[in-house]
């Protein structure tokens, strides 16, 4: 595994230093904006505004008007004048990573397989949400199941999260590691997800969407409730498309066969499913709540992805 130009982790597994080390290399994608703010919506920024809060912003001279219990009693005795404290009331959504590092994501037919893309771009996410003061957490799917973090906005927390998230991608070079329960894993991590709805969110969800489309279109439309999604898909350009004329043989635990790439039915009927799948996944990522973004394996660059 390396960073390779344009700065992009390639192969088929990653290492906690590696996701670690992306604190200290400036991404190429746009910056997180908030959403627009509206009423007493909260956003991901700590609010001007300033008022008895729980974040501590400076201490100056009493004003007529100001709370007498926020008087600084030990800098009105060193300046021999009334002095106050002021806060900053905090108005911020933290930020929430869903991590897919299930079985299925273990491929790819490029530089780099669709778990390795999506361990990297939750690292980048969550160290730019950590850089801008804001508090990230969130869970992290695999083999096992699911691992959640709630969410602070310390470097240690983060680093904490994102060596779970090597952890699990390093599980899917175990041969034991198989989708037997995938299926049932994942409808586990997105009932626990949905159960998160004591504030709103900004809400993470990366992985290639495998599985049943129904049962993500019940989460994310769940969790749009509560939240605002941002769908990061990942995808490799095989699931589109079948390679060059030729035989090829597929592996999958203990499971193989071969077949010819070159039958021009097979390649219609490959290329239309696949077709149905994305405008079915664009169709479900069709609400007010929910951002959809494609991210391919074969993509060197993060420049075209809209965080806005």
């Amino acid at each position: 595994m390396a960073l390779t130009q344009p700065d992009i982790l390639t192969g088929a597994y990653v290492t906690a230093d590696q996701l670690l080390s992306l604190r200290f290399r400036p991404t190429r994608a746009p910056q997180f904006a908030a959403s627009p703010i509206t009423g007493t919506q909260a956003g991901l920024r700590l609010s001007k505004q300033k008022g008895r809060g729980v974040d501590f912003a400076e201490v100056r001279q009493y004003q007529p008007g100001d709370d007498i219990r926020s008087i600084d009693w030990r800098v009105t005795a060193r300046k021999n004048l009334p002095h106050t404290k002021v806060f900053r009331e905090e108005r911020e959504r933290p930020a929430l990573l869903f991590v897919d590092q299930g079985q299925h994501m273990f491929f790819g037919s490029t530089q780099r397989l669709k778990s390795v893309a999506a361990a990297e771009l939750a690292a980048r996410v969550a160290w730019q949400i950590t850089g801008n003061g804001d508090r990230v957490g969130g869970m992290v799917l695999d083999t096992t199941g699911q691992h959640m973090f709630r969410p602070f906005r310390t470097v240690k927390a983060t680093g904490r999260m994102l060596t779970q998230v090597a952890s699990s991608n390093q599980q899917l070079s175990r041969p034991q590691a198989v989708a037997e329960s995938g299926a049932a894993h994942l409808e586990t991590a997105l009932a626990a997800l949905c159960q998160l709805r004591q504030r709103r969110n900004r809400l993470f969800i990366i992985s290639d969407l495998a599985g049943s489309l129904q049962l993500w279109r019940e989460a994310l439309h769940r969790l749009a409730r509560h939240h605002h999604v941002q769908v990061l898909h990942i995808t490799d350009p095989l699931e589109a498309e079948l390679p060059p004329t030729g035989v090829y043989n597929i592996r999958q635990g203990d499971e193989s066969l071969s077949f010819y790439s070159g039958d021009k039915t097979l390649r219609k009927r490959y290329a239309d499913t696949h077709a149905e799948r994305a405008a079915d996944i664009k169709e479900i990522c069709r609400h007010p709540a929910v951002s959809l973004q494609e991210l391919s394996t074969a993509n060197t660059h993060w420049d075209h992805l809209n965080w806005a």
